[in-house]
């Protein structure tokens, strides 16, 4: 629309004077010529009309913060990263609430971009493609894009219209057709499930849409189902008597002593003892309360995601994990986390140690093991520290061995995250959902991340397409989702009046997994309104 308008608003330094030096040395070993780098914040404001000069007056004071804004003199050779279109980033979420309350109320999103100008020895400017290779240093691919004009930056507000359900016409082209679907959408559907749909849909003279099939994919995920861990298996031609889950389970079964819950929830329950609770009554008045309260144990891994991208995916994988603990029962109270990394060998620079000179070659989109080791375990501590709950174990392994002309080791690594929490005794045991009851989302809106993340963590490590593996990636919110947990807490708070009759964490399948997995748990059907989901990129299909 015309009475849009988008302002750019300078920041401050956006490195400390090490991370710049860290960065330029970076640089140099790419390009020899580069003298200096120089950064800024830049401030991007979408405003729903044209704004008064008094609340571009209030908003250039919102935005001064941290270190003095420096007027720098050299602005050439600009690379700036802002948000991937169709994501929006936390930092935005927060600086567009606090520009609303305070009564900014035409300004509808404010993002922030980084602007680095990189000087040369030979004042010359740097070619689009000498850009776009020191670029890969400034971004991370996961959660951001580069840029080499401001202007472009426009793309982060910009929406298509929605797009139309598509059809996989397999009553013309047969089975080929889903093939394709499975290939193109990074589905992991096996032959006999590929078999199953085409069965069906053929026998009732229908062609499947993409949106059954990217359902039917997550909800039957290995991640989702378990269906190789529920299998039952034959060695040296003898059927075994317990499949792998059973072997698992089978711990509990022997011993199964002073458990409340075990493997059918999201988290485990174990007793506990009555003791005093510290929380706020419907009034708001903090007070003690004496309750029968149980203790929640979880672990569960996060490999895939951390494999492609290491903070992100052991951020979120720490906050899938706090997500399970709070959606256990009908809602509990997550206390403390622990989070574990196993990789291949390191292979430090200048550090090599003898056992790690052989060196094996991995798909591209794999971060290197030193690359996990450093990015990983901050990732999962900052979310669980912005979310509010402190990480207090883990552990670190490295293995890489060659065996009988066999290299093993964990190139995927695996990223381990869990803890403990709290739970009323009353609140153990999810209810039967009766006929209209109310289906709520809690937390952020759909984006144009973390796609078919349960298939894709279900495939084998460089079988899916490079672009299908870093869609399949969430990103962390780790305040919001606090603020969805703080929902939940003052609904377990009530006590007998809880309102919660059934809860379930939104994870890799999406709601393609979340909300049938519910009702069907719950032991009714449901029907979704597809379109009244809350949804921030409204070009996605559904």
């Amino acid at each position: 629309m015309q009475s849009q308008e988008i302002i750019h608003i300078a920041g401050g330094p956006a490195y400390s004077e090490f991370r710049k030096e860290k960065l330029l040395g970076k640089l140099q070993t790419i390009n020899k010529l580069i003298k200096d780098i120089h950064s800024e914040y830049i401030h991007i404001a979408w405003c729903e009309k044209k704004i008064t000069e008094n609340d571009k007056t209030t908003l250039e004071k919102i935005l001064h913060y941290g270190p003095q804004s420096q007027i720098l003199k050299f602005k050439d050779n600009a690379i700036i990263t802002m948000p991937r279109p169709g994501t929006i980033s936390p930092w935005a979420s927060r600086a567009t609430d606090i520009a609303n309350h305070c009564g900014l109320y035409d300004i509808k999103r404010i993002e922030r971009a980084v602007a680095v100008y990189v000087e040369l020895k030979n004042k010359s400017l740097l070619s689009d493609d000498e850009k776009k290779t020191l670029s890969v240093l400034l971004h991370d691919r996961m959660t951001e894009v580069s840029i080499f004009d401001i202007n472009e930056a426009q793309s982060l507000f910009s929406h298509l219209p929605p797009k139309a359900i598509e059809y996989a016409d397999i009553l013309q082209g047969g089975k080929q057709v889903l093939n394709d679907f499975n290939k193109n959408l990074g589905l992991a559907l096996s032959q006999d499930e590929i078999d199953y749909l085409f069965n069906y849909f053929t026998s009732i003279k229908r062609n499947p849409t993409d949106a059954e099939l990217m359902m039917f994919a997550q909800a039957n995920s290995e991640h989702c189902r378990h269906k190789i861990f529920n299998a039952d298996w034959i060695v040296d031609g003898k059927t075994q008597s317990k499949s792998l889950f059973s072997m698992i389970k089978n711990t509990h079964q022997l011993h199964p002593g002073n458990t409340i819950v075990a493997y059918s929830d999201n988290s485990s329950i174990v007793e506990g003892a009555e003791v005093n609770r510290f929380y706020p009554n419907q009034n708001g008045v903090y007070s003690d309360h004496k309750e029968l309260t149980h203790f929640i144990m979880k672990v569960e891994t996060h490999n895939h995601p951390t494999a492609i991208s290491p903070f992100s995916g052991a951020a979120t994988g720490a906050g899938g994990e706090i997500r399970d603990e709070g959606a256990t029962g009908r809602g509990s109270k997550p206390k403390a986390g622990l989070t574990g990394f196993s990789v291949s060998n390191l292979r430090i620079p200048e550090f090599i140690q003898p056992w790690e000179k052989d060196i094996y070659g991995s798909p591209t989109r794999i971060s290197s093991a030193l690359q996990i080791m450093i990015d990983g375990p901050i990732g999962g501590a900052s979310y669980n520290n912005e979310f509010g709950r402190p990480n207090i174990a883990g552990y670190f392994r490295t293995l890489e061995i060659k065996h009988d002309d066999e290299v093993k080791g964990f190139h995927k690594p695996i990223m381990l995250a869990g803890g403990i929490g709290s739970i009323n005794h009353i609140h153990t045991k999810k209810y039967p959902i009766p006929p209209g009851a109310l289906l709520i989302q809690l937390g952020g809106p759909a984006m144009l991340i973390g796609l078919g993340g349960g298939a894709a963590s279900s495939m084998g490590t460089g079988f899916n397409a490079e672009n299908l593996d870093f869609d399949s990636v969430q990103r962390g919110n780790p305040e919001l989702q606090r603020r969805a947990q703080e929902v939940i807490d003052r609904c377990w708070q009530l006590g007998s009046q809880n309102p919660i009759l059934s809860i379930h964490d939104v994870g890799a399948g999406g709601l393609s997994n979340a909300f049938p997995e519910l009702v069907n748990d719950g032991g009714i059907g449901a029907t979704f309104q597809l379109r009244a989901i809350n949804n921030e990129e409204p070009s996605m299909s559904p």
